[in-house]
């Protein structure tokens, strides 16, 4: 499964970079709003993990262009902006979950794998995993340690 980290705080983005390398997930990190929807819009990514304070565009604004362009992958905000206000507007713009900072890296990690496993519409997860290998029914597509087999 392959996560994009949108994060411009380097220690936070590097952390989440590293813990979910280490739990298995491939990762992207972009350190900008425009370049996260760059990558968002032109990758092949299972889910988001999203800041709201970035430089160039706002997490806000990153979802909504997500959103309107019908890219209906999982995004989680995961920021220190903590007024229930917040939560609802992330929530409301379209996010999947929303997760405060400071934050224990398990709860993240699970409610991660409960999105990933969720999926948009309910569905069992199609992908099946051992080690650096993914099979991904649905899409019928194979990748080792995050690189592509092409099969025939």
């Amino acid at each position: 499964m392959k996560i994009l980290i949108i994060e411009d705080e380097p220690k936070t983005g590097d952390y989440l970079r590293q813990g979910l390398s280490e739990a298995g997930f491939t990762t992207d990190l972009m350190r900008n709003g425009a370049d996260g929807l760059h990558a968002a819009l032109t990758g092949d990514h299972d889910l988001i993990v999203l800041d709201v304070m970035l430089p160039g565009l706002s997490g806000w604004q990153v979802l909504e262009s997500l959103r309107s362009a019908q890219r209906d992958l999982p995004v989680l905000f995961l920021t220190a902006r903590d007024q229930v206000e917040d939560r609802v507007r992330g929530l409301e713009l379209g996010a999947d979950d929303y997760l405060v900072k400071p934050f224990a890296f398990a709860e993240l990690l699970a409610r991660i794998r409960t999105l990933l496993r969720r999926g948009r519409n309910g569905s069992e997860a199609t992908v099946l995993c051992l080690g650096g290998l993914e099979l991904d029914l649905l899409r019928r597509r194979v990748t080792r340690d995050g690189q592509r087999i092409d099969l025939t």
